[in-house]
């Protein structure tokens, strides 16, 4: 009878212990690594061609400035990048280097450069090199989405006969 009982305060002792350890959840991204993933989900879909992903980086209300060029839209960049991905005559890839993700509440700041590689029909590469600076703003669904830039080309252009 003591043996049943020692047995049973040891099982009820285990089963508190094992109660009172909480329980493993998905780790939870930090504001930091969620807009490392959403930039880098967006190069994977556009180096894949993925047309219908490209323009969901970007929130509706963008307002860019590139190269000294006049301010432009959601609407320009979604149609210059839909455009290019349609383009069958050139291949367009991007490579991403962030530099600095500096995030506070719902928006983040973002150093980073964009290499774009545009291979030509003929084979040749033409590469452009561009730094910028992203804002982006975290929305109700919990996506990170980019609501202002300023990018410009690195001076120089590379160009490749491979």
């Amino acid at each position: 009878m003591k043996k049943k009982r020692a047995r049973r305060s040891v099982m009820g002792m285990l089963a508190s212990m094992l109660l009172a350890v909480p329980v493993m959840a998905e780790p939870k991204l930090d504001g930091e690594e969620e807009v490392n993933a959403a930039l880098t989900q967006w190069t994977r879909d556009f180096n894949a061609g993925k047309a219908d992903a490209v323009c969901d980086l970007f929130s509706t209300d963008l307002k860019y400035d590139f190269r000294g060029y006049p301010e432009r839209d959601y609407a320009d960049i979604c149609n210059r990048l839909k455009r290019s991905l349609s383009d069958s005559s050139r291949r367009y890839s991007y490579g991403l280097n962030i530099r600095e993700v500096l995030v506070e509440g719902d928006m983040a700041v973002v150093r980073l450069t964009w290499t774009l590689t545009v291979t030509l029909p003929n084979g040749q590469t033409v590469t452009s090199v561009e730094p910028g600076m992203d804002v982006m703003r975290k929305g109700a669904d919990g996506k990170w989405k980019i609501v202002r830039y300023i990018a410009y080309e690195a001076p120089g252009r590379v160009t490749s006969d491979e």
